[in-house]
């Protein structure tokens, strides 16, 4: 299943046409028992990002303090609601993807960007780790200009950090938050107690620190 999609994105008018139902899924986070679908809680923001397989992706986020929900699904193609197959096809554009619902009094959005950068090696392209295909490429989708400001900074710190340590340039790509397609239920907090504790996590990071609190440029 891992290492035979393809590298080069699918262009829309070659993108596999989808369906019109969306994937049903839980009502509850099987974690953190919180909403997998709106309607969220009072007061939550929204985050999404895809730093490759998302099992292991979503564990990181759920572990985060201040989390109130997360789920994974595929953002950022053409198809609409996808299945998993499809998206490993490569033939509908999208990147695996967790969103995170998170309580801003309790967590920073610029703490959520630290987990992202540090869970994953942002340099790697159409891959992440043994992992090779569009549907694995490094993301980060923002939601407002505060969020895509921060993003942005972000990036910009943690290249310092990484060229000064012999890495190559960051190729996350920081674009507008567009549909977000739910995965299968069986995919949902794949790696929980309930399901597969000790199932397949691809997820390897650089060891190296990503700086948070940097002033976004005006």
């Amino acid at each position: 299943m891992f290492g035979f999609a393809k590298t080069e994105m699918v262009s829309p008018d070659k993108a596999l046409p989808g369906r019109d139902e969306p994937m049903p899924v839980p009502p509850r986070h099987e974690v953190l028992g919180g909403p997998l679908a709106p309607p969220y809680p009072d007061g939550v923001e929204v985050a999404e990002f895809a730093l490759g397989c998302f099992w292991g992706a979503e564990r990181k986020f759920w572990q985060t303090p201040g989390v109130v929900s997360t789920a994974v699904g595929y953002e950022g193609g053409y198809t609409p609601n996808p299945t998993y197959e499809e998206v490993c096809g490569g033939l509908t554009g999208h990147t695996e993807t967790v969103r995170v619902v998170y309580d801003p009094v309790e967590v920073s959005y610029e703490t959520l960007l630290r987990v992202f950068w540090e869970a994953h090696d942002p340099t790697q392209g159409m891959r992440q780790g043994n992992d090779v295909g569009t549907q694995y490429r490094s993301a980060i989708f923002t939601h407002d200009e505060a969020q895509r400001k921060l993003a942005e900074a972000s990036r910009d710190a943690y290249q310092k950090v990484l060229t000064a340590a012999g890495h190559g340039k960051i190729t996350t790509q920081i674009t507008p938050a567009t549909d977000f397609y739910f995965a299968e239920d069986y995919h949902q907090q794949y790696l929980s107690d309930n399901k597969n504790p000790g199932g397949y996590c691809g997820l390897g990071g650089t060891g190296l620190s990503c700086p948070v609190g940097v002033a976004p440029a005006e």
